[in-house]
């Protein structure tokens, strides 16, 4: 491990995207500590501290986790990059049924600008209506030093360009840095908040049992997490043996690699972002009946975020892999699945494969996700999203891991992985 992190700054480029990843991090935190000018940051922590015992404390406390603090401070990130993953979700949704977008995906490097133009202007916009929203709602609690209109102008301008510099930012990260930009942020913004999980537990007096029982879950979460994140189901294909020339071409084995989570951390994300709106709106509303019905952790909002949960894997995998497009590459290639009659029999096995694969990935996101309100229902440790946080931790983490080790493996350095050091050395 050692020689590989010793590695790292041996090859240029890898230097270069690791030390442009961390100043970015780095600025992006800086950038959590900058709070929106006209605000009584005293008056402010009063008004969040009353919020947090009410309906809503829960959505506040899951929501500033996801910010990375920023709400806390109010600062030109309150918003972090939530109107981005709302944006992404809805581009999504709507690929699966508007065909131009469906062909716009397929275009190739062109497609993609396109889609990333659409899902940053629609980014915009849901920035300027959430920050308008928010800072309406903050100039009514009487914590601002100006006049409400020029309050409420000038902290949505803020987080408008506070929202939209981190969308450049991971746009950036993700280009001459290491993993993907958004993930890495989110990544960030949740495990600075690790050091006060910690002091929570410290503070709560857990007994002996309480402490080893807290352990064996975080290590074996972890373990399943890792273990979850790069199983794979692996469909054998046969490449039939063809002259072209003098030259014959195919007769190989090789294999379609259906992967546990195929989603990866994103149904996570998307199915967190969508649970923050019941729990805003409870908060808004004048019935009292609502309040525990939407509240984070009440039986009702655990079964919703499950069925979130549940319904984004299924479908963030299928856009990551369409059977009916594998299924025509091998065909025009030459390849058939053994036993297996190439066209719509492929497509058909290839679905039937990727749903039973699925299915154990989607149950095992809904248990994570459900996890640790059961754990806070049995102690007193303030971990709001305890294994929601250890899913995209882990799952980013794994990312920058395997990235890194493409970059070594290719230049022919030891990797972090012994797998990486067998090919380093063929």
């Amino acid at each position: 491990m050692t020689t590989a992190f010793k590695n790292i700054f041996r090859i240029p480029e890898l230097r270069d995207r690791v030390i442009f990843t961390l100043l970015a991090l780095i600025g992006f935190r800086i950038g959590i500590y900058i709070p929106i000018p006209g605000m009584d940051m005293n008056a402010w922590q009063g008004v969040l501290d009353s919020i947090k015992t009410g309906a809503t404390g829960g959505f506040i406390n899951f929501f500033d986790v996801f910010a990375g603090g920023a709400l806390s401070k109010y600062s030109i990130f309150v918003l972090s990059v939530t109107p981005y993953i709302n944006a992404s979700i809805i581009l999504s949704l709507l690929g699966s049924v508007i065909p131009s977008l469906k062909e716009m995906q397929k275009e190739g490097e062109s497609g993609r600008k396109k889609f990333s133009k659409i899902t940053r202007q629609i980014t915009l916009g849901l920035a300027l209506i959430q920050g308008l929203f928010i800072s309406i709602g903050v100039a009514g609690s009487r914590v601002a030093t100006l006049p409400m209109p020029v309050f409420v102008l000038l902290s949505t301008l803020s987080i408008i360009a506070g929202t939209m510099f981190l969308l450049w930012l991971g746009e950036m990260i993700t280009e001459k840095g290491i993993g993907n930009g958004i993930s890495v942020l989110i990544f960030a913004g949740i495990v600075s908040r690790y050091p006060g999980y910690i002091a929570s537990a410290l503070v709560g007096q857990l007994s002996v049992l309480e402490w080893v029982l807290l352990l064996v879950i975080v290590i074996i979460t972890v373990i399943a997490v890792v273990a979850v994140q790069t199983a794979e189901r692996r469909v054998n294909v046969q490449y039939a043996k063809r002259v072209v020339g003098n030259k014959m071409y195919g007769g190989q084995s090789t294999y379609i690699p259906i992967k546990v989570n195929g989603g990866g951390v994103m149904p996570i994300i998307f199915a967190s972002a969508l649970m923050t709106l019941p729990s805003l709106i409870s908060g808004f509303t004048k019935w009292t009946w609502d309040d525990s019905l939407f509240k984070i952790g009440s039986w009702f909002y655990l079964i919703v975020y499950a069925l979130l949960v549940f319904f984004f894997t299924y479908f963030y995998s299928s856009i990551v892999m369409n059977p009916e497009e594998v299924a025509d590459n091998i065909k025009n290639y030459g390849g058939f699945i053994p036993g297996i009659r190439p066209g719509a029999p492929t497509t058909k096995y290839i679905t039937s494969a990727m749903s039973r694969v699925t299915f154990i990935g989607a149950v095992f996101l809904v248990v994570i996700s459900i996890l640790p309100y059961v754990v806070r229902s049995a102690s007193d440790v303030g971990i709001w999203i305890g294994g929601t946080s250890a899913l995209i931790s882990v799952g980013v983490a794994l990312d920058i891991v395997q990235q890194m080790e493409s970059h070594m493996i290719v230049r022919q350095y030891e990797g972090f992985m012994k797998k990486g050091k067998l090919r380093g050395r063929r």
